[in-house]
């Protein structure tokens, strides 16, 4: 029988939902289990995955270049220090960490080179200064600093090696007094060999001997005018004198050591190259056009805000602004407040100092001028730099400078003694007061303890705050240098102590006396380099006197140009 005649009979009355969904479970629940087919994938989820692997690529990506730089670096035996590839020690004291203070036979300076009151700067510490033949190359202009100096190592020292980290090549030291004891002349003469330059040592020492002083007896500037002003007078004229004859020799002494620049300062002066990149004299001096042969820096005057100041460089960080480096109406509008009762707007010397192209014909035109025997010399006055003058610095000062000088405190005698009338004045009050008395009117002429005054004058520009110096002195101080330098001259300062004071002084003579004749014969043969190499001098030559110490302008001359 087939399907095809098969009639089914079927209900055609209502359907009730309930048995159709009873008998929908009860088909479901005889059939085998099966996976549940997967929902389709939304269209946004594809993007998703590619921003995840994005950022997992972004995450990985440092992580990898990290660790490859870290095993570039690895040599089996830790990361490789840079400051391990510099020449060891090659900036004296550096290397050595113990700041214990060697037993000198003299410990005036011990207190001021070892320990300070002031905070510490120790950005200095573990830096190095290689000389090396081949860095050497590199270090142009060369500058040479000549001082002539009666200080201890409480201030030479502090103050050499602070020229030197603001780029001098060289020193030249005259000394005499206290800086030629052996305690101290000892270690600036044991300066290490690091610190050479072309071989040649980065450090002269120059003593006053006798064969010295009848050397520049014979000196051409005795027969010329341009000086005669100030010869066979006491104190600070006398002074002038000398420092004039240490700048002529000074010179050939320049031009032998290759120097480009030199520049005479005294141990109370602190170059300071504002304006210069890398807070260097050498690039400053670098910007300076050829055809320049004298560069003036205006000097800023100290201004101590107490009276117990031991250690200046590193305690005085407030200076009164040149003439020349603030606005004429400015200058003479807070002329009165500036000068607090004082003979002028600085105490001592407001015409700074200068720095002369070494040359041909050079010569010195006293201590702040340089000049030429053959041309008027083109020279330009720096905006930004100066030299910071500390001076009057301490209350014992007013003590030291009377001690050096002879003459009778009246009003008529130190005219004869001194070029400047605040001078003058401290000189008369150290000589008859009280040590009560001289530290009122200390405290009175010189400390700056006026707070309102102080801020009113450094808002308005007269005053400015200067930090730089001390930062770098007192990390100096920090790093072991003054100290390292005192010890390792330790067993020279020995020897020269148990010899004689004359053999001491004598131990330059050969050469003190081969540079000498280059200038003291007019008459010889000029020499290759021909620096102070005697010629007639130009006409306008004879008209040129020396530049002595000279204060700013004052308010009374500008009020006469006025009526």
């Amino acid at each position: 029988m087939g399907w095809a005649g098969l009639t089914i009979p079927v209900e055609t009355g209502s359907i009730h939902p309930e048995k159709v969904q009873r008998g929908e479970k009860d088909a479901a629940d005889q059939m085998p289990p099966q996976a549940p087919s997967p929902a389709p994938a939304p269209s946004g989820s594809v993007g998703g995955a590619a921003w995840r692997h994005l950022l997992l690529l972004l995450t990985g990506l440092p992580l990898a270049l990290a660790a490859l730089a870290f095993a570039l670096q690895w040599r089996g035996g830790g990361v490789d220090d840079p400051t391990a590839r510099w020449p060891p020690h090659a900036f004296p004291g550096m290397g050595m960490t113990d700041p214990t203070p060697p037993s000198l036979p003299s410990s005036a300076c011990g207190e001021v080179l070892i320990a300070s009151s002031g905070p510490s700067f120790p950005y200095l510490r573990g830096w190095s200064f290689p000389f090396d033949s081949d860095s050497d190359a590199a270090l142009h202009p060369k500058v040479c600093v000549q001082t002539s100096t009666s200080a201890g190592l409480d201030q030479i020292l502090p103050w050499l090696f602070y020229h030197k980290v603001v780029g001098v090549a060289q020193f030249l030291l005259f000394v005499e007094g206290r800086a030629a004891k052996p305690q101290v002349a000892g270690v600036l003469e044991s300066i290490p060999a690091n610190f050479l330059l072309l071989g040649r040592q980065g450090v002269k020492v120059v003593y006053r001997t006798q064969e010295l002083e009848e050397q520049q007896a014979r000196s051409r500037i005795w027969n010329e005018t341009w000086l005669a002003g100030f010869f066979y007078k006491p104190c600070n004229y006398e002074l002038f004198v000398k420092q004039s004859l240490n700048m002529e020799m000074a010179i050939v002494m320049a031009r032998d050591a290759a120097m480009d620049w030199i520049i005479h300062l005294d141990t109370d002066e602190l170059l300071y190259p504002g304006g210069g990149a890398e807070y260097s004299v050498r690039h400053l001096l670098a910007d300076v056009p050829g055809d320049v042969d004298m560069v003036i820096f205006p000097n800023y005057e100290s201004s101590v805000e107490r009276d117990d100041i031991k250690d200046p460089f590193s305690e005085v960080s407030m200076f009164k602004k040149n003439y020349d480096h603030l606005p004429k109406d400015t200058y003479f509008g807070m002329y009165k407040e500036a000068t607090r009762g004082n003979p002028n707007y600085f105490l001592t010397y407001g015409n700074g100092k200068s720095a002369a192209r070494v040359q041909d014909h050079l010569r010195p035109n006293g201590a702040h001028r340089w000049h030429n025997y053959a041309k008027s010399p083109n020279e330009i006055k720096l905006e930004e730099a100066a030299v910071l003058h500390y001076t009057y610095t301490k209350f014992s000062d007013l003590t030291s400078r009377r001690d050096r000088c002879g003459c009778k405190p009246t009003k008529d005698d130190v005219k004869r003694c001194f070029m400047l009338d605040f001078d003058r004045a401290a000189f008369i009050i150290a000589s008859t007061a009280s040590e009560e008395e001289m530290l009122r009117w200390y405290n009175e002429r010189v400390v700056w303890n006026d707070k309102q005054l102080n801020l009113k004058l450094l808002r308005k520009g007269v005053l400015t705050r200067i930090y730089t110096p001390m930062a770098i002195v007192q990390g100096l101080r920090e790093s072991g240098v003054f100290t390292s330098s005192i010890a390792a001259a330790q067993s020279l300062v020995n020897d020269k102590v148990s010899l004689k004071e004359n053999n001491v002084q004598n131990k330059n003579h050969t050469k003190l006396e081969k540079v000498s004749r280059k200038f003291i014969r007019a008459n010889s043969q000029a020499s290759a380099r021909k620096i102070l190499h005697a010629v007639e001098p130009a006409s306008h030559d004879s008209n040129v006197s020396a530049v002595p110490p000279l204060s700013p302008p004052s308010l009374d001359n500008h009020l006469l140009e006025l009526s």
